[in-house]
This record gives structure tokens, sequence and C-alpha cells, in this order.
């Protein structure tokens, strides 16, 4: 029984607190929708705001809040006036018929121009118009207009214009309904305005004599500068300082107090709310002491009300405001919950379109379509075989023998036959006898059968054509699917823990002596590394490459360099640096080219191409002839396939689109030939595309590898197959690329790939340059001088990466 008793009791304890969350939820839920949602706010922002003096007699802000209800929630125009109205009457009878004057004068005036156009410009012109008005016309009653009646006329119309303007940015902040989730420092400037301006219509309401108003100021500038800092709660206070000391001259102290209490309490905000109130304690104390004395002990009065409101402020309220407050680590959290929700939101809608892609691609090459294709054929060939008879067995006498009684036999016969016409095999012959002898009208039903074999052979070429360009088209979408799919996934990558790895960098760059602020570990991938660090540097001497640089890659055991570095101009300011996985190879690269009899445009293009992830293109492609047009078909070659590499598109699939491109695009016969290689630098592995063009030799020391593949040139044929080559290459290799001028061009040589090899081995150099030129050089020689056709030579050589600053050995600590 006496074990019972604690369980029962914390079941009771954790059953009544639920209980009080649900009934405090339901109370905040239910004043949210009494405050905002049914107006009551506004309501009492009026209230107080028609209470509102400054200067002794000036109220300018009852039409400036009338003018933007009106502009923004016209529905609740009518109760917000009365609330004003109320208001003023409280303070005296001519501060309640001056603001009543003033909006209805400000009402007639909108009222007779509600029609007209540029209502936002018009609308603190109206506001001006209507206080200054209603002021004129006590002034002109009470039988003084002197130049200083004149001049606070002025002033209370102007002050009215400017707050129409800043009250329409801060209203919109007091909605339910917000779309904007954060606040920048005009609006924040705004609403500070817009409390300070309340905060002056409870001016005169003392408890024993402690200000109520002082209370709240306080309270408001330490909340904010708990929340945003000694920016924020030292411009609060200078704001909130200044308007009350405008409404109570006696109040001129509170600018310094406020001011510095915010800017204290900034400061301390890390000591949580003790520190935030000890900032206000002390300015109270050092602004009390400098003061009247008779009102020092009020001061700390209102001081520790202010305090006491602070501390019991729920944690909630105070995060909901920091969501606001750009700098804030709850605004920090809120966007970066947003970019994630913008991420996935945009890696679904990605992988959404990839699976329609890939659905479209699917829907080109299903079972359903081969098997609609087969039937379609044996349907064609019904076709066929009827026109033939329509007009041959239909008036034989021997049709009932063929058709009804033989039918089988007839049909497989004339089916070889007419297969044998399309085929063309050596059994033509013998199907041809043996249906002449099965057949009494033989060379008529041949005769028919040669003339409808024209009409059924140009159909089924069109019909292949389509079922072609239907894979073509699915070959397309499923590569368009597979990049969108690789990007959604992309997207969705988020930046991994890697505890054990932060640790050992943090504790080798401590040991070096460098101060990190922080340290990003974004990927860890093979080859794929991406690490960003923030350091201070007092003065730098590259320590990014020659120190942090060879630490990382004795860490991770991979070569590390520096991707990019942002150094402070100034010492001790922060620097940026970030770094990546090094290639484990590099390329240097030669070209030499020329033009036809020496001519300034070549019908040759080339290019070479970044693709990122290391990889690296060299394409060569050849026009058809020479000149301007064989330049913009080769030129139009390449310039395609860069666009669709870039893209991530699989080579297969770039080069058939390409190819579809240009055999669709003219009716011309313009052909060009592509030469792609692809040098993964991580491992020196090359892939090879080979359409037309002439073959690519590799030069390993000594020894020449050549590599061909057999394709016709792109835009010949609409469908074919493209044949991938691959070799792997190691440090110091050559891969010499060449159109078929630098190939075919040797005059007098019946062995092309005996010279090519023997002129690459007899070459002295290793610059890759050089050698080009060399090619280029021995190919005008043997043919005497003369340059018959466009010649283009690529030279690749590929050596081993090898970091300026080798890694520094350093001892790894146990890392818990």
């Amino acid at each position: 029984m006496m074990e019972t008793m604690p369980h029962v009791q914390t079941k009771g304890l954790n059953e009544g607190k639920t209980k009080f969350n649900k009934l405090r939820q339901t109370f905040f839920k239910r004043m949210k929708g009494l405050l905002i949602e049914r107006g009551w706010v506004l309501y009492i922002i009026g209230f107080l705001l028609g209470r509102a003096i400054i200067l002794s007699v000036a109220s300018p802000f009852s039409v400036a809040f009338l003018a933007t209800i009106w502009l923004l929630q016209r529905e609740r125009l009518l109760k917000t006036f009365t609330a004003m109205l109320i208001g003023g009457f409280t303070v005296s009878f001519t501060q309640g018929f001056h603001i009543g004057l003033a909006m209805v004068v400000f009402l007639l005036l909108v009222g007779f121009f509600q029609k007209t156009s540029y209502q936002h410009v018009q609308i603190p012109l109206f506001a001006f118009l209507s206080t200054s008005a209603s002021r004129l016309f006590l002034y002109s009653l009470a039988g003084k207009l002197t130049s200083y009646e004149w001049l606070l006329i002025g002033i209370e119309g102007f002050l009215g214009m400017v707050l129409v303007l800043i009250f329409m940015q801060s209203i919109p902040l007091l909605s339910s309904k917000r779309y904007k989730l954060t606040l920048n420092n005009e609006e924040i400037v705004c609403l500070m305005i817009l409390l300070a301006s309340i905060l002056t219509g409870m001016i005169g309401w003392e408890i024993n004599g402690i200000n109520i108003d002082q209370i709240f100021s306080r309270y408001l500038v330490m909340l904010l500068a708990f929340v945003g800092g000694a920016a924020i709660g030292s411009t609060v206070g200078v704001v909130t300082g200044l308007i009350l000391s405008l409404a109570h001259v006696a109040n001129i102290y509170q600018i310094g107090l406020l001011a510095f209490a915010g800017l204290l309490g900034g400061l301390l905000k890390e000591g949580r709310k003790l520190g935030v109130a000890i900032g206000l304690m002390i300015g109270t104390l050092l602004v009390g002491i400098y003061g009247d004395t008779g009102h020092f002990i009020p001061f700390l009065w209102e001081s520790s009300f202010a305090i006491l409101l602070f501390f019991i402020t729920p944690a909630s309220w105070i995060k909901q405001i920091s969501r606001y407050i750009p700098g804030t680590e709850e605004y920090t959290h809120e966007q970066a919950q947003y970019l994630q929700k913008v991420r996935h939101i945009t890696a679904r809608r990605v992988e959404e379109f990839s699976h329609v892609f890939e659905a479209l691609s699917k829907s080109f090459l299903t079972e359903e379509s081969t098997r609609d294709e087969k039937r379609e054929m044996k349907r064609e060939t019904d076709f066929f075989l009827s026109r033939v008879t329509e007009k041959t067995c239909q008036l034989c006498f021997m049709k009932k023998r063929c058709w009804q009684n033989q039918f089988d036999e007839t049909y497989s016969l004339m089916e070889m036959l007419k297969n044998s016409y399309i085929d063309q095999k050596d059994t033509h012959l013998r199907i041809r006898k043996k249906f002449e002898n099965y057949c009494i009208k033989s060379n008529k039903v041949i005769d028919k059968i040669e003339e409808e074999l024209t009409y059924f052979e140009a159909n089924r070429k069109l019909k292949q054509q389509v079922i072609k360009s239907k894979r073509l088209v699915a070959e397309q979408l499923q590569g368009v699917s597979e990049v969108m799919e690789d990007f959604a996934v992309e997207i969705m990558k988020e930046r991994q823990q890697h505890e054990t790895q932060e640790e050992q960098i943090y504790q080798a760059l401590k040991q070096m002596g460098l101060e990190v602020e922080k340290l990003d570990i974004f990927r860890l991938e093979k080859g794929n590394i991406d690490i960003e660090i923030s350091l201070v540097f007092h003065d730098y001497h590259g320590e990014g490459a020659k120190l942090i640089a060879p630490v990382l890659s004795d860490i991770l055991n991979e070569t590390i360099e520096v991707k990019e570095e942002d150094i402070s101009p100034f010492p001790g300011g922060s620097s940026f640096l970030k770094f990546g996985s090094a290639r484990s190879f590099t390329v240097a690269t030669g070209i030499a080219y020329a033009a036809k009899g020496g001519g300034l445009i070549s019908g040759d293009s080339h290019t070479t191409i970044e693709l990122g992830e290391g990889k690296y293109a060299l394409a060569i492609s050849d026009g058809m002839g020479n000149g301007k047009r064989a330049k913009e078909e080769s030129s139009e070659s390449l310039r395609l396939l860069h666009k669709i590499l870039e893209t991530g598109i699989a080579e297969k699939v770039a080069i058939k689109t390409i190819n579809s491109i240009l055999s669709l695009r003219t009716t011309d016969e313009i052909f060009a030939t592509l030469d792609l290689a692809i040098v993964n630098l991580h491992d020196a592995f090359v892939r090879l595309l080979k359409i037309g063009s002439a073959p690519t030799f590799i030069k390993r020391g000594d020894r020449i590898i050549k590599l061909e593949a057999a394709n016709l040139p792109m835009g010949i044929i609409q469908e074919f197959e493209v044949e991938m080559i691959g070799e792997q290459l190691y440090s110091g290799d050559m891969l010499i690329m060449m159109s078929d001028g630098i190939y075919d061009g040797p005059k007098g040589v019946d062995d092309k790939d005996q010279w090519v090899e023997q002129t690459l081995i007899d070459m002295e150099t290793n610059d890759p340059q050089e050698i080009a030129d060399l090619l280029l050089e021995e190919v005008v020689r043997s043919q005497n001088g003369s340059i018959e056709d466009d010649m283009t030579v690529i030279v690749t050589k590929v050596d081993k990466h090898i970091p300026k600053w080798s890694p520094v050995p350093i001892i790894h600590e146990n890392v818990l």
C-alpha cells in the first residue's frame, strides 16, 4: 500500500499539470481571439492615443491612427472612432472636442475624394489638413492666433502627416494574418514609435506616486534589449524616452535612463533575464542619484515593478517575438526551418517531374506497344495480300481451291514470296519457282506483288522511322528523368554530423596555434569532400594551403586543397577558407589547327569542357566539306554537346540527341563527325565516343596504343548504336586526338597508323603543345607545304597531381 502511494501522487500531479496547461492554452487562445481577431487591441490603442498629448497641447495621434484604420481595416472604423473620442474626453472636454472635430473633418475629406486615385498619397495630406483645421478653429474661438499658435498648428499637422506613414507600417504587424516572418530595422523603429505613442496615453496614471507609463516603458526596453541585444535595446530606449519627454517635459531624463538601460541590458543579455534586470537597475541608480532625491524612491519602485513584469513574462512570448527580430537564435532557426521546407518542397516537385518523365519514357516502350507493333505488322500483311488478290484471284476459276480448300498453304506461300522480295535472300528464286508451280496465274500475281511492294515498303519504312523516333524520345526522357532524380537527391542532402573528424580537426588546428571560430563539414565522400572553416589570423601568410590543407589531408587520408579563401583585410578579423578534394590527376592540353589552303575559317571545331565532379572533356567535330558551312555544322554540334553534357545527361543520350537534331533540322546532306574523350581526373580513366572520327592514339613512353570505333557521322541515319570504348591512363601518358585532315593527310603513305605511331615515337619532347605543333607540321611537310584539308589535333598529357605542400604528420589523440 505504501509503495503505490508515490505512484498515485505522481500520476495526480501529472494530470493536474496537464489540465493547467490546457486551461492556460485555452485562456491565451481566447484572449488572442478577443484582442487580435475581434479587434479589441485596436480599440484599446485608440483609447490611449485619444489621451496622448505632446508639447502640452498637440495631439496628432488620433487622426493619424484613424487614417491608418480607414486604409487597412475599414470595418472597425466606427468602433475605433468611438474609442478615441472616449479617450479624449477622459483628459478634458477641449481634447475630446479637438480630436472629434479633426476626425470628422478627415472623414468628410476622404468621403468626398473617395473615388480618386493615389489615395495613399492623399491620406497623409488629409491628416495634415484635418488636424490643422481643428486646431485653428479652437484657437479662433479662444481669440488667440499669435505666431506661436501658428507654429504649433503647423507642427501638429506635420506630425499627424508623418505619423500616418509610421502607423501604416506598424498596424499590420498587430494582425493575426502576417505573411512576412521578419522585421527590418525601419519596421522595428515604426513599431517602437507606435508603442511609445501608446505609452504617452498612460501619462497621468499614478499609484502612490508611481507612474504607470514609466513601468511599462522600462519593461518594454528590457524586453526588446533581451530579445534583440544592445543595438535594439538602446534604439528602443532613445525612441521611447524622446516621445515620453515630448509628452511631459519632466520626463526629459527618461531618454538617458531608457537608452542606457537598453544598451547595458543588451550587453548583459548573456546573463539571461537577471543580467538585463541588473542593467536597468544600474541605469536607474545612476540617473536617480544625479536627479531629484525626492523621486529616487519612486524611481526604484517603478524599475522594480518593471523587472517583476519582465520576470513573469512567459518564455514562449519572448521566443515568439524573437522570431521576427534579425540576429536572434530563434530568427536563425525560423529561417533554417523555412529554407528546409522550401528545399523539401523543391525536391519533391523535382522528384514528381522526374517520375513524370520516367512514365513518359516507359509509355513509348511498353510491352503493349511492342505487341501492337507485331499485330500491326500482321494486319498490314493481310491488307497487302487482299490488295493483290483483289485484282488477281477474285476473277480466277481456281479461287475456291486456293482460298477455301487450301487457305493456309496459299496464304503462307504468298507471304513467303512477299518476304523474299523484301529480304532479298538467296531463297527468292526457289520460292518463286514453287509459287509458279502452285498458281496458274503466277505471272499476273507476281507482277501485282511487285507493284504493291513499292507502297508496302514505303509504309513499312515510315512506321519503322516512327518506332525509332519513339525509342530516341524515350531515351531522352529517361535521361532527363535521371538527371532530375539526381538533382532531387542533391537538394535533399543535408549537412551531416561528423563529430569524430570535427574533434580531430579542432585539436590539430589548436595544436598549431590557430583560432577556429567555426567548422562545418558538409561532405566526407571520397573525391567529393567539402569543408568550410572560419578562423582568425593576425597576419596571414598562406597558412590555408601551407598548413591547414596538409593537416586535413593527413586526417582524412585524401589530398585536400584550398578551393576558396576570403581573408580579412585587418589583423584579428574573421577569415573564411573552403577546402575540398584535390584531383588525383591533372591534364595539360596542347591544340594545333589549320584551315584548308591556309584560310581563316576551318570546318573543324574543337573544345575542352570542365564538367565538374573531376571530369574533363575534349572534343573535335569535323563538318562535311570545308569553309563556313562546315564550320557552322561542327561548331553547332559541339555547342549542343557542351550544353547537354553540362546538365549531367549521359554521354550516349547526348550523342543520340545531337544526331537527331542534325538529321531532322535540314533536308540538305549536312553531316558532322564527333570525337569525344572524357577523362576522370580521380582515376585517370578515359572514355571515348567516336562518331565517324579518326582513331585516337595514346603515347605511353615508347609504346603507342590505338583506339578506334566504327560509327557513321552524325546526321546520316537517325538510329544507330553508339559504341563506347575506354582505356586506363597512367601518369605521363599522352592522349592524341585528331581530325581526318591529320590522319589521312600524309601523302605517299600506305600504312597511316604506322606513320602516326612512328612520328609520335620519334618526337623527343613531352610538351603537349609542342607535340601538337610538330604533328601538324609533319603533315603539312608531307603535302609539300600545302594544306589540302582542315586539320585539328589535340594532345593531352595526364600527370599525377603533386600538392605544393606535403602533409604534416600529426599525432591523433583519442576522441571520446
